[in-house]
């Protein structure tokens, strides 16, 4: 039974087109870490932590088997671990696992920043350490759990003083995640992965022979913001750098992401750590430091959350949006 098993296994492993040889990274069950990738489990800095590799490989085999993936590597985050380890050094917590060649790579993200309605809801995180998780419609929050990379968007956002009487552009790529179970409308909250980059203070300057200008010969102009080590808006950043590979490895080749921690993850450690027992008596994961630091976490459901931010809204209507002002320098320009 067991070897018939196997042969429909390899069968099925070559009808999506993969190769069932030793080092095929198609090729292992889920549970059979390779000892190479043993050596990187670990809550150590630049380690993944066992329960974030299992999942991640796990979900990433599934969808391989399923056909709905075919890239040779797969990406995991753990939130629970800090982000901005304080004198310009970040956390590593996102993890490229490729294994056909078997490179292991964790560089950092950021997570949701969340939101403070002021007297009603606070559910804002720090720069280093997320106490707050969701899945509601404009809470800026980070969901834990399933997903899979969908198609990149580009787009134009601005100019930016490079360097001295030299401007660039800047044009900012995102990708659509996919997400299944309690992060199923990572769409409608439009979470994805896109570089820690953005334009602050823009204003409009009269270019014409732009390419970008709009119907009246104006370009926004403005400073260029790079927050690698800040807080999103709910989805994934990296460092622009990083965003670059990551969009060129999952071109044409969509894989999967396992976040960390899900909500049945936050409430198991929430309800140890008011009982006052360890983790790891309980057979639980939290990072330890940041553990330490929040106290406690939380996760917000949308079935929660959503209600109480759409009251807030209708409360707080935001004011209509004014027009983009006009440089008043352009000579400097």
């Amino acid at each position: 039974m067991k070897r018939a098993i196997v042969n429909i296994l390899r069968l099925f492993i070559a009808a999506i087109g993969l190769s069932a040889s030793p080092r095929s990274f198609a090729a292992e069950q889920p549970s059979d870490v390779p000892a190479w990738l043993r050596a990187h489990v670990g809550q150590g800095e630049g380690q993944i932590a066992q329960v974030v590799l299992q999942r991640a490989r796990a979900l990433y085999f599934k969808k391989i088997h399923e056909g709905a993936v075919r890239n040779p590597c797969y990406f995991a985050m753990d939130a629970t671990r800090p982000n901005d380890l304080g004198h310009a050094d970040l956390g590593g917590r996102f993890y490229v696992i490729c294994e056909s060649d078997r490179s292991f790579r964790a560089i950092s993200a950021g997570h949701g920043g969340g939101r403070d309605l002021k007297g009603i809801a606070d559910f804002a995180n720090g720069r280093r350490c997320a106490k707050n998780f969701g899945n509601a419609l404009d809470s800026r929050l980070t969901a834990g759990g399933a997903y899979v990379t969908g198609e990149t968007k580009t787009s134009f956002k601005g100019y930016y003083r490079a360097a001295a009487n030299q401007d660039a552009v800047l044009i900012r790529s995102f990708i659509q995640f996919d997400g299944e179970g309690e992060t199923a409308n990572a769409r409608q909250r439009l979470i994805g992965g896109h570089p820690a980059e953005l334009l602050k203070n823009v204003c409009l300057r009269k270019d014409p022979h732009s390419p970008y200008a709009n119907p009246d010969g104006y370009v926004p102009f403005g400073t260029l913001v790079q927050y690698a080590g800040g807080r999103s808006d709910g989805c994934t950043s990296w460092s622009p750098s990083d965003a670059k590979q990551i969009m060129q490895m999952i071109k044409d080749k969509p894989t999967t992401l396992y976040i960390y921690p899900q909500s049945h993850d936050i409430d198991a450690v929430t309800q140890a750590v008011k009982a006052g027992r360890s983790l790891s008596s309980a057979g639980l994961y939290w990072n330890a430091s940041c553990l330490k630091e929040i106290g406690s976490p939380k996760f917000w459901s949308k079935e929660t959350l959503e209600p109480i931010l759409a009251q807030y809204k209708k409360d707080h209507p935001a004011p209509p949006p004014g027009p983009t002002p006009l440089c008043k320098k352009p000579s400097s320009f």
